[in-house]
């Protein structure tokens, strides 16, 4: 008896040449633990952030020059003038956030990354959730079709997030100035440069990061300094992991104490000025 139709077209593990197990998986462990707190961990960041992204208030310490990279850059004609370090001609709306020239490029880089993709493609999308668990799609395209085939755009986005790395270094760095003009320092100092090279440990240690210094090229002993900057960057590499979600946590939390210090809750700890 020939299997119907839908079946004889399923793929992957429900396909004809498959057996046939009903169980979803016959693992006894607790392989549903990884996804379970990988998905809270994605929940907490997405909702922090759309959250303080449209509040649209408490993002920038005029005295000490602390914007927070939520905020960067600020190019609504809303923002305070002295955060605007690149201008205001977006309008002042509620549904668009401050720095709606940065977030979308952001979200589009963190959610076509390597890493992101395999870890949302797990949880998520359920393709597969774990090792020797069935997945519940029928078929397999992979990223040949919308809307997953837009993941191939990854390379682009990995340049528009090196020029906006270079924004939030440029504020850290002018973080360093107070009000007055004068030298300061300051524990705000420290977590908005820490978050920076944070920032910059996750981008550099992107795959198309290290394709675009060693890829394409047939013979590394006749360009030594790209040879070199892969060879570097490729150690960086096997931490993108753990630089994607370090990098999740001190967004937060540099977010966090610049807003707590805008809002008044505490003053900054001073160590100089």
């Amino acid at each position: 008896m020939s299997a119907p139709a839908a079946d004889r077209n399923a793929t992957g593990v429900f396909s004809p040449g498959r057996a046939q197990i009903s169980q979803r998986t016959l693992r006894t462990d607790n392989w549903w633990k990884s996804p379970v707190i990988i998905d809270l961990g994605f929940a907490a960041f997405i909702v922090y952030a759309t959250v303080r992204a449209f509040m649209q208030n408490w993002y920038y310490v005029p005295e000490y020059h602390y914007l927070t990279p939520f905020y960067s850059p600020c190019v609504s004609t809303g923002c305070s003038p002295e955060a605007s370090h690149f201008g205001q001609f977006l309008p002042d709306v509620w549904w668009l956030p401050y720095a709606a020239l940065s977030l979308p490029f952001l979200l589009l880089f963190r959610l076509t990354c390597y890493y992101y993709r395999g870890a949302y493609y797990r949880t998520v999308w359920q393709a597969p959730t774990a090792c020797a668990v069935a997945e519940p799609h029928a078929t397999y395209t992979g990223e040949t079709r919308f809307p997953l085939i837009i993941q191939n755009t990854h390379r682009y986005f990995f340049y528009i997030a090196a020029i906006i790395s270079i924004i939030n270094t440029y504020d850290a760095i002018l973080a360093f100035t107070k009000e007055d003009g004068s030298f300061g320092f300051g524990l705000g100092n420290v977590v908005l440069v820490t978050n920076v090279v944070l920032l910059w440990a996750y981008t550099l240690s992107c795959h198309s990061c290290r394709h675009v210094a060693g890829g394409r090229l047939k013979h590394f002993s006749k360009h030594p300094v790209r040879y070199w900057l892969w060879t570097q960057i490729s150690k960086i590499n096997t931490r993108h992991k753990t630089f994607a979600w370090i990098t999740l946590g001190t967004l937060m939390f540099t977010d966090f104490y610049v807003m707590a210090l805008a809002a008044g809750w505490f003053p900054d700890l001073r160590f100089i000025g």
